[in-house]
C-alpha cells in the first residue's frame, strides 16, 4: 500500500512504515565501559549453569517471547535508564520480565479484548514523523468506556503495537495529543496505573510529544510537572508546536487536524483489521528471523529486522523473475548472537551476588507493581491520554541518559 495520501482522497487505513533512515546498526559498537556493562548484563541472563528463572516465579524458565523481548537494544535501553548501573538494569529487566506475565502481554491482552475501546478511534496509530517514528495520535474527547482496566490494557496494546512499526534503528514513539474537546474523564486511580507502566516498563520509549489545545487544568498541571523534567527530555515536549515549519513531518505524514495532507476518516472495520493484520505480519516475520539467528537472548532487533534468510532470497528472485542480486545479505553484529552456553563470567557472577545481596536488603515489601490496580470507582482525574503522555516524559525525566537518545536520529 502506498504511503502517499493527498487532500482530495479520504483514507481510512494506517500507513505502513517507510524505510529507516539508519544506513547502519547504531548499536553495532559502543565504547569500551558500556560494551563491559552491557556484557555482564547478558551474561546474567544467559548462564547455563545452573541455567538462568525469573526469581519467586513458579515457572521462571524464559519463554520464547521474553526472551526474543531481551533483545540487544532492550538490555541496553535499560542500561541507559540507570544510568549504566548493572545490578539497577537487571533489577527493572526481572521486575519488568515479571509485569508482562502478570499483565497479560502475551495472552490476554490482545486484539480481540481491547477491541471495544478502539471502536471511536480515541488511540490511533497513524504516519511517521521524519525519523521514523510511529506516530501515536490521542484524542482524549472520544473517550468511550469507564472500564478502567481495560482502558489501560488498550493504552499498553496500542503502545505494542507501536514497537511493532519500528523499522531498524528506531526504538520511540512520536506522541500527538489533541484536547481539542473536552472527554470523559477516568478513575484517579487509573491515571496513577498508566503513569506507573511506563515509568517502570517503558523506559527510552519517547521520542517526541507534540501536545496541542491544552486546556486550563492540564496546562496548569504541566507547569508543575515540566520544570522537573531532564533538559534532554524537555526538548522532546512540544506545546502548540508548527510540526512542519520545526521540521517533525511532512505534511504527506500527518492528519488533516494538524495540518497534514491525510485525510483520514476512522472507520473502525477498516482501520482495525489493517492494523492488527500489518502487525501481526511483522511481528511474525520477527520472530522467525529471530529463530534462524538463534533463538537467544541478546539478539539485536536491527539483526532480525534487516535479516533474509537464504530461501526467502532464493524464493524473491524467482517471485520477480529478475537475475539474483550481487549484494550479501545484511552482516549481523557477531556480538548481537551470543552463544547459547554463555558461561558466566567472574563479572556475572559478581552481578548475580550483587543483585541477591540487594533483595535481601529490601525491606520485605514488593514495589514492582506499584500502583498497577486501577479500580473503576474511583474518583475521576486526567484522562488517560493526559496521563499517558505526563507519564511518558515523567518517567523519560526520571531515565533520561546524559547523552540523549540512542539511535540514527
Amino acid at each position: 500500500m502506498s504511503n502517499t495520501t493527498t487532500t482530495n482522497k479520504t483514507t481510512y487505513l494506517p500507513l505502513h512504515p517507510p524505510p529507516t533512515t539508519c544506513k547502519d546498526d547504531p548499536h553495532a559498537t559502543l565504547p569500551d565501559s558500556e560494551q563491559k556493562m552491557y556484557n555482564e548484563v547478558l551474561e546474567y541472563f544467559t548462564k547455563s549453569e545452573p541455567e538462568y528463572a525469573l526469581p519467586n516465579e513458579k515457572d521462571g524458565k524464559l519463554t520464547d517471547d521474553e526472551k526474543f523481548w531481551l533483545s540487544r537494544e532492550c538490555l541496553l535501553r535499560y542500561l541507559r535508564a540507570s544510568k549504566w548501573k548493572v545490578v539497577t538494569a537487571v533489577q527493572r529487566l526481572e521486575a519488568t520480565l515479571i509485569w508482562r506475565r502478570e499483565f497479560g502481554i502475551y495472552d490476554l491482552v490482545n486484539a480481540n479484548h481491547v477491541e471495544p475501546e478502539a471502536v471511536t478511534g480515541k488511540e490511533i496509530l497513524f504516519g511517521y514523523d521524519k525519523t521514523g517514528k510511529p506516530a501515536f495520535y490521542m484524542i482524549p474527547s472520544r473517550q468511550n468506556t469507564s472500564d478502567a482496566t481495560r482502558q489501560i490494557q488498550f493504552a499498553v496494546w496500542m503502545l505494542e503495537r507501536g514497537v511493532d512499526l519500528m523499522e531498524p534503528g528506531v526504538e520511540n514513539l512520536a506522541l500527538l495529543i489533541n484536547f481539542g474537546d473536552r472527554g470523559k474523564n477516568p478513575a484517579l486511580t487509573t491515571a496513577y496505573a498508566v503513569l506507573s507502566i511506563l515509568q517502570n516498563h517503558y523506559p527510552e520509549r519517547l521520542g517526541l510529544a507534540c501536545i496541542i489545545n491544552v486546556p486550563f487544568l492540564v496546562n496548569a498541571f504541566f507547569k508543575v510537572v515540566m520544570p522537573l523534567v531532564d533538559p534532554i527530555t524537555r526538548q522532546k515536549v512540544k506545546f502548540n508546536p508548527e510540526i512542519f515549519k520545526d521540521g517533525l513531518f511532512t505534511t504527506d505524514m500527518a492528519m488533516k487536524e494538524w495540518g497534514g495532507e491525510c485525510n483520514f476518516e476512522y472507520k473502525h472495520d477498516q482501520y482495525w483489521a489493517d492494523l492488527v493484520a500489518m502487525c501481526n505480519v511483522r511481528s511474525k516475520a520477527w520472530m522467525e528471523n529471530w529463530r534462524s539467528l538463534g533463538a537467544c537472548v541478546g539478539v539485536s532487533e536491527w539483526a532480525y529486522k534487516t535479516y533474509v534468510s537464504d530461501k526467502k532470497a532464493e524464493v524473491d528472485v524467482e517471485v520477480v523473475a529478475v537475475p539474483e542480486p550481487d549484494i550479501a545479505p545484511p552482516a549481523v553484529n557477531a556480538t548481537a548472537i551470543p552463544d547459547v552456553a554463555v558461561v558466566v563470567s567472574a563479572a556475572a557472577e559478581d552481578v548475580l551476588e550483587k543483585v541477591d545481596a540487594s533483595r535481601s536488603m529490601s525491606d520485605g515489601h514488593d514495589h514492582s507493581h506499584q500502583d498497577q490496580g486501577p479500580s473503576a470507582t474511583a474518583p475521576s482525574g486526567p484522562s488517560v491520554s493526559t496521563t499517558i503522555s505526563a507519564g511518558a516524559i515523567a518517567g523519560d525525566a526520571v531515565d533520561a541518559p546524559s547523552g540523549g537518545d540512542a539511535g540514527c536520529e
